[in-house]
C-alpha cells in the first residue's frame, strides 16, 4: 500500500508522530502513540488485527484541510 503524508505534528521535531497519511485506497492511516491498557479497554468491538492510537484534534483537522484542498485542485 502506497502512502502520501497529509499532515504531521510540527512539534514532533521532524520525526515520529503523530502523522496522518492518505493511502492509495483512499483510506486514512494514522500514526500515533499507543493507548494504555485502561484506555484500550474502553474501545468497543475491537476485532483481531485492529488497534487504536491517540492524536490531537489539530492533527486530524490539519489532515482534513490538506485532503480537501488537494481534492479541489
Amino acid at each position: 500500500m502506497k502512502l502520501a503524508k497529509l499532515f504531521k505534528d510540527t512539534n514532533s521535531g521532524g520525526t515520529g508522530c503523530p502523522t496522518v497519511y492518505l493511502a492509495e485506497s483512499g483510506e486514512f492511516v494514522v500514526q500515533g502513540h499507543s493507548l494504555d491498557a485502561s484506555t484500550t479497554a474502553e474501545l468497543e468491538n475491537v476485532l483481531p488485527g485492529e488497534s487504536a492510537v491517540r492524536i490531537s484534534a489539530d492533527i486530524v483537522l490539519g489532515a482534513v484541510e490538506r485532503y480537501l484542498s488537494a481534492r479541489e485542485h
